[in-house]
C-alpha cells in the first residue's frame, strides 16, 4: 500500500478527524432541501442492550426539532450473517424487524452490510444450495429489489451501492464493486444532469483514515490495511468520480469509527456505528451514534455526528 495513496495536496484536499457533531461549513441562507438520517452498523440480534439502544435511538429521531425526511441505513443490520446458521440468523433478522423496522416512521433506504450476508464464512458447502444464501436473505428482509440502486430526492441524486463482495481467497469477503455494478454506476453517473448534486452511501468505505486504527495493523512495520476493511478498488471508483464534480460526498459505516477525508474534491464520512462497541460500550474513542446530514438547494452539506443515550 503506497503512502501516496492516502494524502492529498494542499491543491486536492485535507485530511480531518472529527468530534461528534462538527461539520462542514454550509451557507445558512441556502435552502435545506432534504434532511437525513444516517444508521449505520445496528448490529442487531435477540438482546435486551440491542433492544433498549435501537428503541432510544428512534425515539431521538422522532423527537428531533427537525426531523429527518428519510433515513439512509449503510448495513450490518443483524449482528452477524456470515458464520451462523439459519437458526441463529433467523432469530436475528425476527429481532431487527421487531426492534426496528416495525417501529420506523421515516421513508427507509436500505443498503447491504457483510454480516447481512448468509453463509459466506461457513465452511458448510451445502448452505449454497439454499434459496436464502449470500444477499438474498438480507435483499427480502431490506425488501431491495436491486443489490445497487439510485433514486433522487429534494434535487440530489443518491446512489446506495453494494460493498461485500465474494473473495477468492480464504476470506469470507472483501470490499469491492463487482464489474457489472461498476458499470451501472459509470452509466447512472454519466445519465445525472451535470448540475445535479450527488450522494454516494456504501457500506464499506470507499476511503477511511480511520481504518488504520481498526486493530494492530503497524505491528509488521509496515501499515496492512486488509481489502475487506476499505474498497480494495478505492483507486478504480476514485479515478471514475474525480471525471464527475458533482458528486459532493460519499457516506459509509463499517468501521464502527468515524472520521472525515475530503479528497479530490469528495468528501469521504465513515459516521460511526449505532451499536458503538457491539452494545458494550464504546469501541476505541467512539460510542453508538448516528449521523445528520443536512442537504441544500446550492448543493452545499453538513454532516453532524451525533451520539445518543442508548442504555
Amino acid at each position: 500500500m503506497k503512502r501516496r495513496t492516502f494524502i492529498a495536496s494542499s491543491l486536492v484536499g485535507a485530511l480531518t478527524v472529527p468530534t461528534l457533531g462538527a461539520s462542514l461549513s454550509s451557507d445558512r441562507s441556502k435552502e435545506r432541501v432534504l434532511r437525513i438520517a444516517h444508521l449505520t452498523d445496528m448490529h442487531i440480534f435477540s438482546d435486551s442492550a440491542a433492544e433498549r439502544g435501537i428503541n432510544n435511538l428512534l425515539e431521538q429521531l422522532n423527537t428531533l426539532d427537525v426531523k429527518p425526511d428519510i433515513v439512509i441505513n449503510t448495513g450490518d443490520n443483524i449482528m452477524d450473517a456470515l458464520k451462523k446458521n439459519k437458526t441463529e440468523v433467523d432469530a436475528q433478522w425476527k429481532a431487527w424487524k421487531s426492534y426496528f423496522k416495525n417501529q420506523m416512521n421515516f421513508e427507509l433506504y436500505n443498503c447491504i452490510g457483510n454480516h447481512d450476508v448468509w453463509g459466506w464464512g461457513l465452511k458448510n458447502t451445502k448452505v449454497k444450495k439454499e434459496k436464502l444464501y449470500g444477499k438474498a436473505w438480507a435483499m427480502d428482509m431490506l425488501e431491495l429489489s436491486q443489490r445497487f440502486y439510485s433514486f433522487d430526492k429534494g434535487g440530489w441524486h443518491i446512489i446506495c451501492l453494494d460493498s461485500p463482495f465474494k473473495a477468492s481467497n480464504s476470506h469470507a469477503y472483501t470490499a469491492k464493486l463487482d464489474q457489472e455494478q461498476f458499470e451501472w454506476l459509470e452509466n447512472d453517473l454519466k445519465d445525472t444532469p451535470s448540475d445535479t448534486p450527488i450522494l454516494l452511501a456504501s457500506h464499506i468505505p470507499i476511503l477511511a483514515p480511520s481504518v488504520f486504527f481498526d486493530g494492530d495493523n503497524e505491528k509488521s512495520g509496515d501499515w496492512n490495511i486488509p481489502g475487506s476493511w476499505m474498497h480494495i478498488d478505492a483507486r478504480r471508483i476514485k479515478d471514475l468520480l474525480r471525471n464527475y464534480p458533482n458528486i459532493k460526498m460519499a457516506i459509509s459505516g463499517h468501521v464502527h469509527l468515524a472520521d472525515h477525508v475530503n479528497y479530490l474534491g469528495v468528501d469521504y464520512f465513515c459516521n460511526g456505528a449505532a451499536c458503538g462497541g457491539w452494545w458494550k460500550g464504546k469501541y476505541q474513542e467512539f460510542g453508538p451514534s448516528y449521523a445528520l446530514i443536512d442537504l441544500y438547494s446550492d448543493g452545499s452539506y453538513t454532516n453532524q455526528l451525533k451520539s445518543y443515550n442508548w442504555k
